[in-house]
């Protein structure tokens, strides 16, 4: 079986296994504890959040701990809501974690607006510039598309906001781009990022969100005051370390490298006199188009010997795809589409078996129901 939903989740590497059983079985202490060994725990804590700076390439600014990426994404936008006359600006690209708290925005009674997104995935840079205005407070994209693998041009972005209001905060979804798509935050004034392990063959459960000013900031979770007061919970440790370990390890332009060549096997063993697809920046993540069978056919008909996706796996229960559809694609287009994602460990061979696979599987499908 050969796994292309990477996007949805990445095996975890096997020589985290020891890391993990370490801090939980042997160093299993408490952080938050005064005895001399718990410190030596939260020691480790710190020098894990500067790790993860350095890979962003942050030179300020700090890290929280979170579970998850859905727990990074609601604490970057719920804690930096306020009172008062404020709007708060979202594209129509994002993930349900980010998609779904600006819904429950405007249900609550903000004004919330929505960018639209071009024909290749990226937001309308235009539209954004004329909804900046000085009662903006927030605004979030998405650094990398789940579901195309288009990149927005953060740098744009940030300028366009920062110009005309310096006080607007910036939260970008960066989860499909951490450790896959290089950036540098030292270099741009994003104020909040969000990333989850699980994306780069970490372990599930454990997450981050980069802070570039915590005074911007108010916590979802109360207690014990850990993560500078502003997710309190014990911090899973093991996860962190694991983490970290991996994030250390990852090498971003050899494995760039690697992926654009199996995206560039994988497409040439796929018919594209029949097939479409969506030309987008990273080569992580294909979106496919197979013309008179559905998606999700397509999918469970392979799942026996290659798996790939049909979306957001955090909503892959519901019809359609919103994403094609906010791209100007037909609701039988997106119906028809598939989600293909690699990761920078995976063979040529494999992936042009694969391709050879779907592509038969298909023609087979289409005869069948044609």
């Amino acid at each position: 079986m050969i796994y292309l939903d990477n996007a949805a989740t990445t095996k975890m590497d096997e020589s985290l296994i020891e890391v993990y059983k370490s801090f939980s079985c042997d160093k299993f202490f408490n952080a938050s504890a005064g005895y001399s060994v718990a410190l030596k725990n939260a020691k480790q804590l710190e020098e894990a959040k500067q790790i993860l700076l350095k890979k962003l390439n942050a030179n300020s600014g700090d890290i929280i701990f979170t579970a998850c990426a859905t727990e990074s994404n609601n604490l970057a936008i719920q804690g930096s809501v306020k009172n008062g006359n404020w709007e708060y600006i979202f594209s129509k690209g994002e993930h349900p974690s980010v998609y779904n708290i600006a819904k429950m925005l405007e249900e609550q009674g903000q004004k919330v607006y929505y960018i639209n997104l071009q024909k290749n995935g990226e937001i309308d840079y235009n539209q954004l510039e004329k909804l900046i205005n000085e009662k903006t407070r927030l605004v979030s994209t998405m650094f990398v598309s789940n579901e195309t693998g288009a990149i927005n041009d953060i740098n744009r972005i940030v300028n366009i906001i920062k110009g005309k209001n310096k006080r607007t905060i910036i939260h970008v979804d960066g989860v499909q781009g951490f450790c896959k798509i290089p950036i540098s935050l030292s270099k741009t004034q994003i104020d909040l990022f969000s990333i989850s392990a699980h994306k780069f063959h970490g372990p599930k459960g454990v997450g981050a969100l980069y802070v570039r000013n915590k005074a911007l900031l108010k916590p979802l979770l109360y207690g014990g005051g850990q993560e500078f007061n502003l997710r309190s919970g014990t911090e899973n440790l093991a996860g962190i370390m694991a983490m970290v370990r991996e994030c250390e390890r990852i090498d971003i332009l050899k494995n760039l490298e690697n992926v654009r060549k199996l995206r560039e096997q994988f497409l040439s063993n796929i018919d594209l006199n029949m097939v479409n697809y969506i030309s987008t920046e990273s080569p992580y993540i294909i979106s496919l188009n197979f013309p008179g069978v559905n998606g999700e056919t397509l999918m469970r008909a392979l799942e026996d010997k290659v798996i790939i996706g049909t979306g957001s796996a955090c909503s892959s229960k519901k019809a359609g795809n919103r994403i094609l559809e906010a791209m100007g694609f037909t609701k039988e287009y997106a119906k028809q589409s598939v989600r293909v994602s690699f990761n920078a460990y995976q063979t040529e061979s494999e992936i042009v078996e694969a391709a050879k696979i779907i592509m038969q599987v298909y023609k087979d499908l289409y005869e069948r129901l044609k």
